[in-house]
């Protein structure tokens, strides 16, 4: 029987001042985010982009992730309370992040990224989106390492105790998605992009990539206790990853066919 190793959240500790492994995870993000930029300039010469334009579209992109993480928490997992309690909106440090939240704060940031340096909107998000995953899985686990957003009861042998919710050992859905919306995500991505695709084409796989691992994962993740399951037993995350498949797949079907005409 797996027990979870109940880390210590602090790396690092110095007087009053700490350092949390969840921290270190975005910071893991974000050097990720530039070495594989940097990469994919240097294989792909002819696409006309620059080191300086990676640096500042990580900048754009924290913004976006940062603001639209939070208030996506706010909004579409908490509302009535912040609706009551408006100024811990801005209580970050208690935690309370929203990958679609976020998601759509980078899009937001891109957009303005893209409006600044002349370049079409898809033309940026398909450049960011094989450099993605792997940031992701890092989130994933510093997750873990928290022991937080833990997985709904199994009998499987590889189900884990998590000690400061219950004995019963769960799923520890925080793996599976690191797996699958880190590892398996960036292999795709990576791999498909390394060739020339329409524009649009690459956003489109990285939509119906992450919208079906994270949906299919969530079957196994124990749901927000204070949602529950919602229509048709589906999780908050299931309900906002299908907009995401949907998109992806209309935006994959209208860069083949715009490539066709």
């Amino acid at each position: 029987m797996l027990i979870h190793p109940q880390f210590n959240p602090v790396a690092i500790a110095i007087g009053p001042l700490s350092i949390r492994w969840y921290g270190l995870m975005y910071l893991t993000a974000f050097i990720l985010f530039l070495a594989l930029g940097r990469l994919r300039i240097k294989q792909q010469p002819d696409a006309g982009w620059q080191v300086k334009q990676l640096d500042d579209m990580l900048f754009y992109g924290v913004l976006g992730v940062v603001l639209g993480g939070r208030l996506g928490y706010v909004l579409f997992y908490k509302f009535g309370y912040y609706l009551a309690h408006p100024v811990e909106i801005f209580y970050v440090w208690q935690g309370g992040m929203s990958f679609h939240g976020g998601f759509l704060g980078v899009i937001f940031a891109l957009w303005m990224f893209a409006r600044r340096e002349g370049k079409p909107w898809l033309a940026v998000t398909d450049f960011i989106a094989p450099l993605v995953p792997l940031g992701l899985g890092a989130g994933r686990i510093g997750n873990f390492i928290n022991g937080e957003l833990w997985g709904r009861p199994t009998n499987l042998p590889w189900g884990m105790i998590f000690p400061q919710v219950d004995q019963i050992p769960r799923h520890p859905s925080e793996l599976y998605e690191f797996g699958l919306e880190g590892l398996v995500l960036f292999a795709v991505l990576w791999i498909y992009s390394a060739r020339p695709r329409p524009i649009g084409a690459v956003s489109g796989l990285f939509l119906i990539g992450y919208g079906s691992f994270r949906f299919l994962v969530e079957f196994s993740r124990e749901p927000d206790d204070f949602l529950g399951l919602l229509s048709l037993g589906l999780s908050m995350g299931q309900w906002l990853s299908l907009p995401m498949i949907v998109a992806g797949i209309i935006m994959m079907v209208w860069a083949y066919r715009r490539q066709r005409a």
